[in-house]
């Protein structure tokens, strides 16, 4: 038979068993402070509710699409854990959810975050929406709402997982799918800020355990310190995209993530077509000249891992070409003519 418990023993409570809830309320009344600092006039509810209520504006959009997308930040997140760096990562996730969706022609309306680690560190997770909080504030888009989970002996001590929810808007009419662009297009490229949040687990191995690096080192090859070059922030190109998608100039657009410009780009492309890139007409940043030569890549793999110098895609229709450049140089956003559109099956061919 089991034993009686005795009465003197003293109650094992879910904080025993490593979930401190009164650690985890203070750690969300600070978290409810910074994503009210990003709430718009959208927001109908407060950041506590079992669901997060938004309104679209219905004088602005007569038949509103409504776009999403979710991602995470990868193995990126390795990097923060030893820099002891958080802000940042919050930031990369919501650039990276913005462009998703951007590239579709929506505007971000609200974003969600799920936050789960072992141990809740309040200073860290607080870093963490912090960075969340400005990277929304920056795109105008909400924080509404997310998950903070804390999971005692799922995840080692110090780590966490970080994944984002975005929602956005485009009108049905303006919607871009890439269905307009035709032979003869021009195909622009917008420069990265680094690796973004994709291939960290080649460039870690690379860096790491091929070359034996530290995070501190500073490498001429990639002209910084190793840890300062991986921690580049994935950069949101909205504030550009939006100028352009309101000039009515886009025919497609691809946002260069995993997979690389060999990958992304097809995606956007309508049957009978393929894109014919110029190898040489950009920049390579260093950092990627030096993964190259550490690996011994060949050029093929390096093109669908990284994204090679290039963030962003834009497929430009020659007659609006010159009124591209035009609206990018008043955003001072650089861009590169890397191709064009040519007769093909959806792929691309690197010249």
């Amino acid at each position: 038979m089991p034993k009686n418990p005795s009465s003197a023993a003293p109650p094992i409570t879910y904080a025993d068993a490593g979930v401190d809830i009164d650690r985890a309320n203070r750690t969300k009344q600070r978290i409810r402070y910074l994503a009210r600092k990003t709430f718009t006039r959208g927001v109908l509810s407060e950041i506590g509710g079992f669901g997060g209520l938004f309104a679209v504006d219905k004088t602005k959009y007569s038949d509103p699409v409504l776009v999403s997308s979710v991602d995470g930040v990868g193995t990126k997140l390795k990097v923060a854990f030893e820099m002891g760096l958080h802000s940042t990562v919050g930031a990369d996730l919501v650039n990276h959810c913005v462009n998703d969706i951007a590239v579709q022609g929506a505007a971000p309306l609200f974003f969600m975050d799920y936050l789960a680690t072992g141990k809740l560190e309040p200073s860290i997770a607080e870093k963490v929406v912090e960075g969340i909080a400005d990277a929304c504030k920056h795109n105008g888009c909400a924080l509404i709402g997310g998950e903070t989970a804390e999971m005692p002996g799922f995840y080692p001590d110090g780590e966490y997982d970080l994944a984002g929810f975005i929602v956005g808007v485009v009108e049905r009419d303006r919607v871009i799918t890439g269905k307009d662009v035709q032979i003869g297009d021009v195909i622009l490229g917008l420069p990265s800020n680094g690796l973004h949040t994709n291939g960290y687990s080649l460039a870690r191995k690379l860096l790491f355990e091929v070359a034996r690096y530290s995070l501190d080192d500073y490498v001429n090859e990639m002209k910084g310190k190793v840890g300062n070059e991986l921690m580049r922030t994935h950069k949101s190109y909205w504030p550009a995209l939006r100028k352009l998608i309101d000039a009515q100039c886009i025919s497609a657009m691809a946002h260069i993530t995993g997979g690389g410009i060999t990958e992304n780009l097809p995606r956007v492309l309508p049957r009978g077509t393929a894109a014919s890139i110029d190898l040489g007409s950009w920049p390579i940043p260093p950092l990627f000249e030096h993964l190259r030569e550490l690996g011994s890549i060949p050029q093929d793999e390096m093109l669908r891992t990284f994204n090679m110098g290039l963030g962003m895609l834009l497929v430009i229709p020659l007659a609006k070409f010159k009124k591209a450049q035009s609206v990018l140089e008043r955003v001072n956003e650089k861009a590169y003519t890397i191709g064009r559109i040519v007769k093909g099956e959806r792929k691309v061919i690197y010249n």
